[in-house]
């Protein structure tokens, strides 16, 4: 079964179990039928998008620093200026 079949298949799993509820097929207190089934996919999605910006912030406030990468970087830029001083461009 490949990703996407699963993903589809869960998806497929989700959605079916949610109409069963909002369409009052399996008994729950009227309360919860009327006030807190309609408004699940809406809950849902807010949650999720909370869940991603947490997850972006997370990453960002504790991104690794690659040394590795930052020299590379600078002498990339110190190539890049003796190429560019040799054909007489002033970069300073």
């Amino acid at each position: 079964m490949t990703k996407a079949q699963q993903t589809i298949s869960i998806g497929l799993l989700v959605a079916s179990l949610y109409l069963v509820c909002l369409l009052g097929l399996v008994p729950f207190p009227a309360k919860i039928q009327e006030e807190l089934i309609p408004v699940l996919p809406f809950w849902t999605i807010v949650s999720f998008g909370s869940y991603l910006l947490f997850k972006l912030g997370w990453g960002v406030l504790f991104f690794n620093d690659v040394p590795e990468a930052h020299k590379e970087l600078m002498l990339q830029i110190d190539q890049a200026r003796k190429e560019l001083t040799a054909k007489g461009v002033d970069v300073d």
